[in-house]
Formats: structure tokens, C-alpha cells, sequence
């Protein structure tokens, strides 16, 4: 059977649905050719942090009207400056990242408040950027802001970068929202080609010993794709977004999941930091064997055929899914649905 792999996302032809996301390999250009060698579709650079870009002077004015959400004074910011090697060589790995590999190349920007350093997009996308993936990393600690004022500064946020750029524009953001359907669609609305569900906020711990608040990195796990895999399939044909899954993407397994709850493009990081770039070629491998068994002869056959519109039973991605779960734990396999 002669299978077809491919995808759209951001409005971009993927030869399949696997995109190296964010992490130290994507940041050195022997890891990307081998990336690329393996079968990723496409490659999103590390992060260019808001603080970085506002540690060095550009001499960019304010846009019009102040951000009201400034960034405490109380929150300390780390030293950044050889993070990157910074904007100046953020610039510099993104155009020798065009010239080695042939697939999608997207830039980074990571930041929380409307600033100068939404401008840096601009200058990504003449670079040579085929996308700009914008990282909402914001924990909203102020009792006196509102989940509505939180939402609506990531509607700004996607707005003005939308604004600064012509290339396509995905958004990555967290799960914690009242209502995070309606927040995708806000954002669809505002601008964003794509959504990149969920971020994985990095939780802090505390060191008895020290005693002291410590913070350590950890990889995901397979079951935390749990989260975004259920709101894929809610926003499936419901926002004008490509939608795009990461987090707990370590199989072929997991890729098939997401897909057929109607993801367009699946990312992996802790799997490949975890077992190297190999692991995209066994994914694809995987994939491709269960599309033989199954006899699909491409993605667009699968793809989102267990969305939450066209489940027999809808109620199975909102709270029967709990009841369900909590009435039959240890007397019944899982029920199909």
C-alpha cells in the first residue's frame, strides 16, 4: 500500500505529522541535520526569551498605550545574556539553520507582558523564520488580576505579534483557563494560524535539607498527553486553528492518539532527549505499520475520527468520562468510545 504521510500545519506541507520541538538538541546544527535524517517534518528552535531581548538595547520605543501587567519587581530575572548567545546570535544560528536543513525552520519567542520585544519578531521572520511559535509562559500569582484580564492580555499578546509578522504564527499556551475553548477560539480569532497545546509549566519543589525552593527540569511521561489529548479532541473542528500536540509524546502509540483526536501536527521533545533522534524514525515506523494494519492510506483518513463531534458518545471527553472512570475502577476494562 502506498502510504501518504503527509500534513498541513500553519498553512505548511509537512511530509508527516512529527515536528522536533524545542529543546537543546533543535539548538545545534549537526543535531537539526539529524533531526531532519530521521524524519521530522520540522524543527522548532529554542526559545528567545522576553527578558533577553530586553536585557540588550534595540532602542525600541513603547508601542502605544503602557502594558498593564508589568512584570513584578519582587520576581528576579536569571542572567541571560549567554543564553542563546542572545538576539544578536539567535539571528545569527537562524539563518545557518535555514541554509542546513531543508524542512520548516520555527523560531521561538517566549515572553508574558506587551513590550518592545514583540517588535524581535519582525526580525525572525526576515531572518528567515518559516514560523514563529509564541510561548505564553505566564503564572498569574496577583489576586487582584481576573482569569478575564489574564485572557485578554493573551489575546494582545497574539494580536500584536500577528501585527508585527506575515509568516504563520502558533501559539503555545498552558491548560489553566475557565474555559479554555473559548480562549482558542479568542486566540484563532486574534490571529493565530495554530495552537500548540498544552505547555508544560515547570512546577517548583522545596529542598528539606536547605531548607530552600529549588527547581528542577523533568521530562514528560507518556500519561501526562492525557490533558491535551482530551482538548484536542474538544477544539477538533471547533477553532479555524491547526492545532498541534505536545507533551507525553514518547511512541508511536502516542502519535496515532493524538491524531485520531484530530491533532495536525505532533511534537516531541523528552522522547528524543530521552533515546536521541532515532526515536523519530520509530515513531514513523510505527505509524506507518498500524496505517498498513488498519488500511489507511493516509493521515486525512484518521485524522480526527475520534474528535468529540463524531464520538458516539461526545460526553465521553467531559464529566461521564470522570463518573465513568470512578465508578469502575478495578471491575471493568476500559470502555471504547
Amino acid at each position: 500500500m502506498q502510504l501518504d504521510l503527509s500534513t498541513s500545519y500553519l498553512g505548511l506541507k509537512l511530509k508527516n505529522p512529527l515536528i522536533a520541538s524545542a529543546s537543546p538538541l533543535t539548538g545545534h546544527l549537526d543535531k537539526l541535520m539529524l533531526l531532519e535524517s530521521e524524519g521530522a517534518a520540522a524543527v522548532v528552535l529554542p526559545s528567545l526569551f522576553e527578558e533577553q531581548i530586553e536585557q540588550q538595547d534595540f532602542s525600541l520605543p513603547s508601542p502605544p498605550g503602557a502594558d498593564p501587567f508589568q512584570r513584578s519587581a519582587l520576581t528576579p530575572v536569571p542572567p541571560l545574556v549567554d543564553y542563546n548567545t542572545g538576539p544578536d546570535g539567535y539571528l545569527k544560528f537562524l539563518e545557518q539553520a535555514k541554509k542546513a536543513v531543508a524542512i520548516p525552520v520555527v523560531a521561538s519567542l517566549n515572553g508574558t507582558s506587551r513590550g518592545p520585544w514583540l517588535r524581535f519578531a519582525k526580525s525572525l521572520e526576515d531572518a528567515g523564520a518559516d514560523a514563529i511559535e509564541l510561548n505564553i509562559y505566564l503564572v498569574s500569582a496577583d489576586p487582584e488580576v481576573s482569569g478575564a484580564e489574564i485572557e485578554e492580555r493573551y489575546v494582545e499578546l497574539v494580536a500584536a505579534a500577528r501585527e508585527a509578522i506575515s509568516i504563520p504564527l502558533a501559539v503555545k499556551i498552558g491548560p489553566f483557563f475557565t474555559s479554555p475553548a473559548h480562549v482558542a477560539r479568542r486566540l484563532a480569532e486574534s490571529g493565530a494560524d495554530g495552537l500548540v497545546l498544552f505547555n508544560r509549566f515547570c512546577q517548583p519543589d522545596i529542598n528539606v535539607e536547605w531548607p530552600a525552593v529549588c527547581t528542577q527540569l523533568e521530562l514528560s511521561s507518556p500519561a501526562e498527553a492525557r490533558l491535551p489529548l482530551r482538548w484536542i479532541a474538544i477544539l477538533r473542528e471547533k477553532v479555524s486553528a491547526s492545532l498541534a500536540a505536545t507533551t507525553g509524546v514518547h511512541s508511536a502509540e502516542d502519535v496515532i492518539k493524538y491524531l485520531l483526536a484530530g491533532a495536525d501536527a505532533v511534537m516531541t521533545a523528552s522522547a528524543l532527549l530521552r533515546h536521541g533522534p532515532r526515536r523519530l524514525a520509530e515513531m514513523l515506523d510505527g505509524l506507518r505499520a498500524w496505517m498498513i494494519e488498519k488500511k489507511f492510506a493516509r493521515i486525512d483518513d484518521f485524522r480526527g475520527s475520534l474528535c468529540q463531534l463524531r464520538v458516539p458518545d461526545p460526553s465521553a471527553f467531559e464529566r461521564a468520562h470522570y463518573l465513568w472512570a470512578v465508578t469502575t475502577y478495578e471491575t471493568e476494562p476500559a470502555r471504547a468510545v
